[in-house]
């Protein structure tokens, strides 16, 4: 084996790598030059800056505060912009360009149609409008080199009681874009059992869904997510840490919630910048991502909310490779995770992992073993030359 297997990819070869993003908020992606002009166009007064840059930099400190509550409390200004069929296709148009500018292939985007219905759209109108722009920045990012392809999944508020409405939203646009569906929030005070008719519903109709769980709450969110509902995936579930004991000789055990989740080999999305912003982990270095990582859960690495922490696939990625000294081949293995995690046929996640993934990785890999056969060629000859 090569020390390649050892080596730390660069911050080039990490933008250039594949990957696949599964966590990630429409309504917490935008652009903040976006955000200004689309404030403007509807007369929407609310914004705390007007100039991009210093927006920006609020929404990233607001959402600094270590309270999952006041992170929320940023989507108030986003969603406000977002009223508009006009607004939602360019937002979702900029948000697969984005992504696909920083190398990612396969995204599932999930936003909350409900909290986008204040001018007078419907639900349907929200998701086709949507929809389009998806489509829209697919061509564009094709059209500058990139290729991805965007799925949506539709979200409902815990606290709200629209769930079994949108599921049901979720499940006429299958064949239209829309992945899957999922409920976010607030945890505490918020179980996802409130909401299993939407689940049963969505089984009975062999759909996909996650649920947000384990975040800000503990192992009892994960368990009801899993055990009650039925989740194929979880929403960040970095707590699932609780369940497992590091004894003082490095020994490790795992609780039986913790080894169902590793036997059943349940997808966590995790989002490390973003579960330090809301207390969840204390540093990337101490994230529970690293011991995970070790015992082989299945892991995908993600944004949640790229406007508010300031982050990209590729950011994700860099900290995480400074923190535990992460190669392309553990990169792969994240993004392979999340590539047979995906809500779509297996036939497709199989194509895009063998024909886009791997291809991909293994070209990064053949950088290094060119700039290695140089850097030897180029000793050798140095140790050959005399002085005249």
């Amino acid at each position: 084996m090569t020390s390649e297997t050892t080596s730390q990819p660069t911050p080039d070869q990490i933008r250039r790598a594949p990957k696949v993003l599964l966590h990630d908020h429409l309504d917490g992606g935008l652009r903040p030059g976006t955000v200004v002009d689309l404030a403007r166009e509807i007369g929407y007064p609310g914004l705390p800056e007007t100039d991009p840059d210093k927006l920006g930099v609020w929404f990233r400190e607001a959402a600094d505060s270590g309270s999952l509550e006041r992170y929320l409390e940023t989507f108030a200004h986003t969603c406000a912009v977002m009223q508009t069929r006009e607004a939602l296709f360019r937002v979702a148009a900029e948000c697969a360009e984005d992504l696909a500018e920083d190398g990612v292939v396969y995204a599932e985007v999930r936003y909350a149609p409900e909290q986008h219905l204040e001018r007078g759209l419907t639900l349907e109108e929200v998701v086709e409008a949507v929809n389009e722009g998806f489509r829209e920045g697919e061509r564009r990012a094709k059209a500058n080199g990139h290729r991805i392809r965007v799925g949506a999944l539709l979200t409902a508020m815990r606290h709200a009681a629209r769930a079994l409405e949108i599921a049901e939203l979720a499940n006429r646009y299958r064949d239209s874009g829309v992945a899957g569906f999922d409920i976010a929030g607030a945890e505490a005070g918020f179980p996802p059992t409130r909401h299993l008719d939407a689940f049963e519903y969505l089984k009975r109709e062999n759909n996909h869904f996650t649920i947000h769980a384990g975040e800000a709450f503990g192992l009892p969110s994960i368990w009801q997510a899993l055990q009650w509902c039925g989740a194929d995936r979880l929403g960040h579930g970095v707590r699932i840490i609780d369940d497992i004991q590091v004894a003082e000789d490095g020994t490790v055990t795992l609780g039986r919630l913790a080894s169902y989740v590793r036997d059943k080999r349940i997808p966590l999305e995790m989002c490390p910048t973003s579960n330090l912003q809301t207390a969840a982990a204390s540093s990337y270095e101490d994230h529970p991502i690293g011991l995970l990582r070790k015992l082989h859960f299945r892991l995908t690495v993600n944004t949640d909310n790229r406007l508010m922490s300031g982050t990209s696939m590729s950011a994700e990625f860099e900290h995480l490779v400074k923190a535990f000294g992460y190669s392309l081949d553990d990169m792969q293995w994240f993004t392979v995770n999340a590539m047979k995690s995906a809500f779509i046929p297996f036939d497709e996640r199989l194509a895009m992992i063998n024909d886009v993934i791997k291809p991909g990785y293994a070209e990064l890999r053949s950088e290094w073993l060119f700039r290695q056969t140089a850097a030897g060629t180029a000793v050798t000859s140095n140790s050959g030359s005399t002085e005249g």
